[in-house]
C-alpha cells in the first residue's frame, strides 16, 4: 500500500451510545486500499461496535460523526471498485467515476449504499455461518453465486479452498468439520464474495495456534493479492503485529493510541502480569476414563478415530486442561465425560458420592445421576436474547431463590468472572445484544458457575477475551475451585491460560493422549512454532 494512495474509508469522529453509555466516542481513522488496520483492546472496548458500524448494520448507526466511502463507480453496469482516478471498469470496460458517499447519511434504498454493502465481507467472533447439510465445496459455490460458468466456478472454489488449506475436506459435510475447519470454510466463503473491504472480528480467537497462524497468513495474502482494505480486531498483540500496517488501541470506546502496531501493542500490554500462584489439595478421582474409544464412520473418510484408547483420571478439586490442535479429539472426549456422547469401547465414569456412574448408561438411573452435577460452557455458547443478564443468570436457568438473594448471587458471580462493580451495574439489566462478544462470554461462564456444579467443563472459555480479562477468569476459576470445591476440565489451545490455571494438562493428537503432566512439562512436546505462539500469544512481539 503506497503512502499516497487514495483514501477508501474515512471514519470521522464517530460516537455511539447504548443505554445512555458511550461505547464509542470521537473515533477517527482513514483506511486505504491494500492496508490492514488493526484494532486492539479489552473486551467491551468498542472494537466489535466499530466493525458493525463499518458493515452498515442498522442498529450500529453512529449517533454523531460520519463514515465516508470513496470508490470508483460504473454508471453503465453498476460495478464498484476501489478508488483510482481514470481507471476503466473491470466488468464492461467503460469509464468509471470517483464518488464519495456518506454511508449513514444516505437512505437504506440508495443504490450506492447497497453497492457498498455488497462488497463488504465480515467474519464475526464464534459464528460459523455455514450451510451445515451442504458439502464444503457446495458452501463455496453458494457464496460465489451466479454469473460465472460452471468450470470457472469449480476452479475458483478450489483456489479458495487451497488458499485456506481445506482441499482435503472438499466433499465433507460442513457440520462434520472441526471448529478450526469451519472457521477456515467461513473465510473461504467471505473471500468468494470478492470484497473491497474485509472486516475480521477476532477471526482466530477460538482457533489453535497453528490454525490461527495459517488464517493470519491467508488474510494478509488476500489483501496483497486483491488490493482490498481490511480491518481486523484482536486482543492479542501477536495477531495485530503480524497482520496490521497500522494499529488503534481502544479502551472503553476511546482511542488511546494510534500508530505502528508494535508501538501500540507494547503500550497496551504495560502492567500485564500473567502469573497466578494458587494451590489446593487434590482429592480422590472424580472422573475416570479407561481405554475409552469413540469411533464413527464417515462416507468420505471411512472410520474416524475421534478418541482412540484414552486413559486418564481427574481428581476432585483438580483443574485439568485438555490441549491440542483442532480435530485432536479434545472436545469429543469432554463431551463423553459430560454424557453427551457414548464411548464405542472402554469406560467413562463420574463419581457421585461413593458411587461410580457409567456415562454410557442412559436414563435418570444411569448417567442422569451425574449430569445434574455437571456444568458445561460450550464453545458456541448462547444467552437468552430477550432476557436481561440478571434473568439469564437466575430465572432462565431455574434458580429457585428469593429475588433479592438471586440478584446478590448473580452480582457475586459476575464479579467472580472478571467484571468490575461499575460494569456489573451497567450490564445487570442489559440485554445480551448490547454486550460485546467478550462480555457475553464471561456472562455465559457466570451462567454456568452460578449453579455451583461439582464438575465444570469449559470448551475454549477464553477464546475471545483480552489478556487482562483472561487473567481475571483464571482467578475466578481458581477461586471457585477453592471456595466451592469445584473440579474443572478445560478444553483449550491457549497454553498461557492453561499454565496459569491448570494443575495438569493432557496433550491430545489424533484422538490419543500423547503427554500428561504439569502444563510446563507439556510444552516440551509441542513443536517450536506451536510453543512460541501458544506460550506467548504474541505478548512479547
Amino acid at each position: 500500500m503506497a503512502e499516497g494512495s487514495e483514501a477508501f474509508v474515512i471514519i470521522n469522529n464517530v460516537s455511539k451510545k447504548f443505554g445512555g453509555t458511550y461505547v464509542l466516542r470521537d473515533i477517527s481513522a482513514i483506511i486505504r486500499p491494500g492496508e490492514i488496520l488493526g484494532l486492539i483492546g479489552r473486551s467491551g472496548a468498542g472494537k466489535s461496535v466499530l466493525i458493525n458500524m463499518l458493515r452498515g448494520n442498522t442498529e450500529y448507526a453512529p449517533d454523531a460523526g460520519s463514515i465516508i466511502y470513496r470508490f470508483n463507480y460504473c454508471d453503465s453496469c453498476g460495478w464498484l471498485e476501489l478508488p483510482s482516478p481514470g481507471k476503466k471498469c473491470g466488468k464492461c470496460g467503460n469509464d468509471m467515476t470517483l464518488r464519495e458517499v456518506d454511508y449513514w447519511a444516505t437512505d437504506e434504498d440508495d443504490p450506492y449504499r447497497k453497492a457498498i454493502r455488497r462488497r463488504i465481507a465480515i467474519m464475526l467472533q464464534r459464528t460459523f455461518a455455514l450451510f451445515g447439510e451442504m458439502t464444503v465445496i457446495e458452501n463455496i459455490f453458494e457464496a460465489l453465486g451466479g454469473g460465472m460458468d460452471e468450470q470457472r466456478k469449480v476452479e475458483r472454489a478450489l483456489e479458495l479452498l487451497h488458499m485456506v488449506k481445506l482441499e482435503h475436506r472438499v466433499t465433507h459435510i460442513a457440520r462434520d468439520l472441526s471448529g478450526g475447519e469451519k472457521q477456515r470454510c467461513v473465510l473461504a466463503r467471505q473471500l468468494a464474495r470478492d470484497p473491497l473491504l474485509f472486516l475480521a472480528d477476532e477471526p482466530t480467537g477460538t482457533l489453535d495456534p497453528q490454525t490461527a497462524d495459517m488464517v493470519h497468513s491467508t488474510l494478509v495474502e488476500a489483501v496483497k493479492e486483491s488490493g482490498m482494505a481490511m480491518v481486523v480486531t484482536s486482543h492479542w498483540p501477536k495477531a495485530i503485529n503480524t497482520m496490521a500496517d497500522r494499529a488503534v488501541w481502544l479502551e472503553s470506546g476511546e482511542m488511546m493510541k494510534t500508530g505502528a502496531p508494535k508501538e501500540v501493542t507494547s503500550e497496551f500490554m504495560v502492567g500485564f502480569e500473567p502469573r497466578i500462584e494458587d494451590t489446593v489439595d487434590i482429592g480422590q478421582p472424580l472422573v475416570r476414563v479407561q481405554n475409552a474409544k469413540r469411533y464413527f464412520y464417515s462416507y468420505a473418510r471411512g472410520v474416524v478415530k475421534a478418541v482412540d484408547d484414552v486413559t486418564l483420571d481427574v481428581g476432585e478439586k483438580e483443574i485439568l486442561g485438555l490441549v491440542g490442535l483442532s480435530g485432536a479429539g479434545k472436545t469429543t472426549l469432554s463431551r463423553m465425560i459430560a454424557g453427551l456422547g457414548e464411548a464405542s469401547d472402554g469406560k467413562v465414569m463420574v463419581r457421585v458420592g461413593d458411587d461410580w456412574v457409567d456415562m454410557s448408561e442412559p436414563g435418570p438411573n444411569g448417567k442422569g445421576r451425574a449430569t445434574q452435577y455437571i456444568g458445561i460452557l460450550h464453545q458456541e455458547f448462547s444467552l437468552y436474547p430477550f432476557d436481561t443478564i440478571l434473568q439469564n443468570l437466575t430465572i432462565c436457568i431455574g434458580i429457585n431463590l428469593p429475588a433479592e438473594l438471586a440478584k446478590m448471587k448473580a452480582i457475586q458471580t459476575l464479579l467472580g468472572v472478571g467484571f468490575t462493580r461499575q460494569e456489573v451495574d451497567r450490564i445487570l439489566y442489559a440485554y445480551p445484544d448490547t454486550l460485546s462478544v467478550g462480555e457475553k462470554q464471561r456472562a455465559a461462564l457466570a451462567q454456568v458457575l452460578i449453579r455451583e456444579p461439582r464438575l465444570v467443563i469449559l470448551d475454549e472459555p477464553t477464546g475471545t477475551m483480552d489478556p487482562i480479562t483472561k487473567l481475571s477468569v483464571a482467578k475466578s476459576i481458581l477461586h471457585a475451585r477453592k471456595e466451592l470445591g469445584e473440579t474443572f476440565l478445560i478444553v483449550s489451545h491457549d497454553m498461557d491460560f492453561v499454565i496459569n490455571c491448570c494443575d495438569r494438562a493432557a496433550l491430545m493428537k489424533d484422538g490419543k493422549v500423547v503427554a500428561l503432566g504439569k502444563p510446563e512439562e507439556i510444552v516440551s512436546h509441542l513443536t517450536d512454532k506451536e510453543s512460541e505462539i501458544m506460550l506467548h500469544g504474541g505478548a512479547e512481539e
